[in-house]
């Protein structure tokens, strides 16, 4: 009758990966029209990094709900962190890859982007559609 947590965060992975998968892939074929091979590696880049903030939530939310709330808060709160600094490294990173041209840049920004506002999209949809039992602790 009612979804527990883990089988929630396992559809919002699975469709979540698809999800990243499908940008990807569209991404790839815009990106190789647009810039060639770049293009292409661009894409995968900004799919990768669309996957790691999906999985990274994901995990945070499975392994922060075994907590009490202060735990909780902070295990959601570090994996926010987490990903700010991968962000913020990965686009260092890749300002200075040689292979990234100048055409293939805007293929990396729009593939995250996509591939985020759909995320958030594809999670609100599946926890407003989830049957969650209260979770009410009585001392």
């Amino acid at each position: 009758m009612f979804d527990d947590l883990q089988s929630v965060m396992q559809r919002v992975l699975k469709l979540g990966t698809l999800l990243v998968l499908g940008i990807t892939l569209l991404g790839s074929l815009i990106g190789y029209l647009v810039a060639g091979t770049s293009g292409v590696l661009a894409a995968l880049a900004g799919g990768l990094a669309a996957f790691a903030f999906t999985a990274l939530t994901v995990f945070s939310l499975l392994l922060g709900a075994k907590l009490n709330l202060g735990g909780f808060l902070g295990i959601v709160l570090g994996g926010w962190l987490i990903k700010m600094v991968l962000f913020l490294v990965l686009f260092r990173v890749l300002d200075d890859a040689p292979w990234l041209v100048s055409q293939a840049r805007p293929i990396v920004f729009f593939t995250v982007v996509a591939a985020v506002i759909g995320g958030l999209v594809l999670d609100t949809l599946i926890v407003t559609k989830a049957r969650l039992a209260p979770q009410v602790k009585v001392d």
